[in-house]
């Protein structure tokens, strides 16, 4: 993710901090300093830190029971609202998505319990929220709280809250996934307008969670469409064939003639024996162009794409491939890595569409 910082590796997984939390441990140090002076702003950030600690067990929650499947987990990243664990890929059967979107939440039950039953903790302000926001508030005891709060929030039956995908999972046990992937996302965007409406009546952070649940049910809905439409097809039903290749010893110049020659955005640059060196894209093809001339190699312009898929390969995991590597378009490669293909957004796209008034089963005669 953009703008995180690496700060830890645990059992293979990076950890990462995202600038922004950063900002939100000064803002909380500063709002309690302002309150308590300098010992109160030390226990704020230590709550704030506290609190996350929960937030990256709760991920590795997911992690771990993701890693007892198979799925890996590349990292953690610790945002403003919470953390994110980017599973290297969905599980395929409902109740190991189950399995896994409880995990996170079990960690935070084990904690609080931990907390309030082994410590023998009591809360016992009268107000939850002025408590919590009080510098002179029991700082293990918050902690608790807090715990319980996750909880909560967290089996909300609304993506990409955990508890949208536990309703997700539960409803797939019964019914196609796509089907009930949109079921849950739509339940998760009622939600969402209930809270902007609360949120209306003076509780602005309302609003922003409403904006944030509704924007991530929809993604998870496109998502979920698109792996039951691509279900079964394979990286030669979405690759590129008849395209233009540009050659290491060409040029700027010759670039562009290519781009204007043809419709393409994307130009794999291939060596003598045709092998994969980079891609080469509009901008930095323009760019290139203004700021050192015609003449530049193209080498100095390209970039150097380090994944490749097969013809024969999944296309939903060359997709993910794509997605994950930061490659604008995806080279297709032969057993002796000799380039016949690309993979572009475009051209998926365009498959997209097609598979779209298709009837089930059904293929392009030309992919035959």
């Amino acid at each position: 993710m953009r703008w995180s910082i690496k700060i830890a590796k645990i059992a293979g997984i990076e950890v990462r901090v995202h600038v922004t939390f950063l900002l939100l441990l000064a803002f909380i140090g500063y709002a309690y300093y302002r309150v308590g002076g300098s010992q109160a702003a030390l226990s704020g950030v230590t709550f704030i830190l506290l609190i996350f600690l929960c937030v990256l067990l709760h991920e590795f929650g997911h992690a771990i029971a993701a890693r007892y499947f198979g799925i890996r987990t590349p990292d953690i990243t610790l945002l403003p609202i919470g953390g994110v664990a980017r599973l290297q890929r969905m599980p395929d059967k409902p109740w190991q998505e189950l399995v896994v979107a409880l995990a996170g939440p079990a960690v935070n039950v084990v904690i609080a319990a931990i907390l309030f039953l082994g410590l023998g903790l009591k809360w016992s302000g009268a107000d939850i929220e002025e408590n919590l926001l009080s510098p002179r508030g029991q700082l293990i005891t918050k902690v608790a709280v807090v715990n319980v709060m996750l909880v909560v929030f967290n089996l909300i039956p609304a993506f990409p809250m955990d508890g949208g995908r536990v309703l997700r999972a539960l409803l797939a046990m019964r019914m196609p996934f796509g089907k009930a992937t949109m079921i849950a996302a739509r339940v998760g965007q009622a939600l969402a307008f209930a809270l902007g409406f609360l949120g209306l009546f003076g509780n602005p952070f309302l609003i922003f969670i409403a904006l944030f649940v509704y924007l991530g049910a929809a993604q998870e809905n496109a998502m979920a469409q698109m792996k039951d439409a691509t279900s079964g097809l394979h990286v030669t039903d979405a690759m590129v064939t008849e395209l233009a290749t540009l050659q290491e010893s060409h040029t700027i110049d010759d670039a562009v003639d290519a781009l204007l020659r043809t419709s393409q955005q994307e130009f794999p640059v291939l060596d003598e024996e045709r092998r994969v060196r980079g891609i080469l894209t509009r901008e930095p093809m323009i760019r290139a162009l203004r700021e050192t001339g015609p003449t530049t190699p193209i080498a100095q312009a390209m970039l150097t794409c380090e994944s490749s898929v097969h013809p024969g390969d999944n296309f939903e995991g060359a997709f993910r491939i794509m997605q994950e590597s930061g490659c604008p378009a995806l080279p297709v490669v032969d057993d002796d890595e000799r380039f016949v293909g690309l993979i572009t957004p475009e051209n998926v796209g365009e498959m997209m569409m097609v598979r779209s008034v298709l009837k089930d089963g059904e293929r392009p005669s030309w992919r035959k």
